[in-house]
């Protein structure tokens, strides 16, 4: 170790990890903080760039603490395990301002906010790879290396109880319901099961092989079927803190035509319909056919709810939403909606709001929200990820 080098540890970077400098090259350092001097190992080395873990720390900034769990370091899954929660939430809000300065040319002067239960034993969704023994693992960060886990401090309770047992398949994944139900998806091809009572198993594309083949999800009232790996929020908090920013920030009125975009099974479609009432219209826009066909079953009493089951880009470029609307909400996948931008802003909705868990696309995409007319007029962003470097945020934009 005496002959690894050390670094000064400057901001943190969108990511997961800090920026240092050694012999005038950029490194991105993992498990360290800002203000920190440590030891580091290199772990990759490019043209423009090192990477590189703290295997040591010389110099502690404030805010660090023990790791909870023993597998932190190895695993990929958490990246700020060495982080007290308050000062998580304070990196993830500086990686925030960093990437609409930047990227967007906005100021922004918010703070994370802190959704319960904080820190440990959230996550209702988990997917672990199996190991050649049958053992479940999950892998090391940027290596397809596997790490045999016996425990994860950052799964929920209400998971089923997979780990332990000895798998014949590519994934396992687990998932426990807010209403209590248990599900294992298989990823690959399957052997024997092991005997998990009450739970139900499926495989990734479909087949039902014990009990049944989804969960039910209830968010204010209203419940919602989500079949086999199909996307639902992985955090129990998630889905009702990201509906109240949405419906709060858009102040949706009765008779409005509304367009939720990359709408799933119809979470936030449910709420825009009960809002703008029988004499509204909602157009709920899923190209996924499992996601589309919970859509139309958890939909299905709303008259004004009008499914678009293709992509949002071909629902934009065959005018599947009409020539204007009032108020669009999307909540795109992490590489954000690039090519929908435009779109969207030549239907002049008044407000949109934007649901977006990646800081880097979102500025990207309100910069170009900026050039077709539309200003950020609000921004909402909440830890649903503890112990990760990923962040969940909701922005609302007027038209200019």
């Amino acid at each position: 170790m005496t002959d690894d080098p050390i670094v000064d540890v400057g901001a943190i970077a969108h990511g997961g990890h800090c920026i240092a400098h050694l012999d005038g090259q950029v490194v991105f350092v993992r498990h360290t903080m800002p203000g920190e001097r440590v030891r580091i190992k290199i772990t990759e080395r490019n043209k423009r760039f090192l990477r590189a873990d703290a295997v040591e720390i010389l110099t502690a900034a404030p805010g660090r603490v023990t790791p909870p769990c023993r597998y932190a370091g190895e695993c990929g899954g958490c990246d700020f395990q060495h982080i007290e929660a308050a000062m998580q939430r304070q990196l993830l809000g500086d990686v925030i301002r960093e990437q609409l300065s930047h990227l967007a040319r906005i100021d922004w002067d918010g703070e994370v906010e802190a959704v319960n239960p904080e820190a440990l034993g959230w996550r209702t969704r988990m997917t672990y790879a199996v190991r050649s023994d049958g053992r479940l693992g999950l892998r090391r960060h940027r290596s397809h290396d596997l790490i045999a886990i016996d425990e994860c401090v950052i799964a929920g309770d209400g998971l089923p109880p997979v780990l332990g047992e000895t798998w014949k398949a590519d994934t396992v994944e687990a998932v426990g319901s807010s209403e209590g139900d248990q599900l294992v998806v298989l990823g690959g091809n399957h052997g024997k099961l092991p005997k998990l009572g009450g739970v139900s198993v499926v495989t990734a594309d479909g087949e039902r092989l014990r009990g049944r083949a989804s969960v039910t999800e209830t968010v204010g009232g209203h419940s919602f079927r989500v079949s086999g790996s199909g996307f639902w929020q992985v955090h129990p908090e998630a889905a009702g803190t990201l509906v109240e920013a949405v419906m709060s920030g858009l102040d949706t009125q009765p008779g409005e035509t509304v367009a939720d975009l990359y709408a799933g099974v119809g979470l936030f479609t449910a709420f825009l319909a009960e809002a703008v009432g029988e004499s509204g219209t909602v157009f709920s826009v899923e190209s996924d056919p499992g996601g589309a066909r919970d859509a139309r079953r958890n939909l299905h009493t709303f008259s004004q709810v009008r499914l678009v089951a293709e992509s949002v880009d071909d629902a934009l470029r065959d005018n599947a939403l009409g020539e204007s609307l009032d108020l669009v909400v999307l909540d795109p996948p992490r590489t954000g909606a690039k090519h929908a931008v435009g779109p969207i802003a030549a239907l002049s909705p008044r407000k949109i709001a934007y649901v977006a868990c990646d800081p880097a696309a979102l500025a990207r995409d309100l910069a170009t929200f900026a050039e077709a007319g539309y200003r950020l007029e609000n921004l909402r962003a909440f830890d649903l990820f503890p112990m990760t470097q990923h962040v969940e945020c909701v922005a609302v934009l007027v038209s200019t």
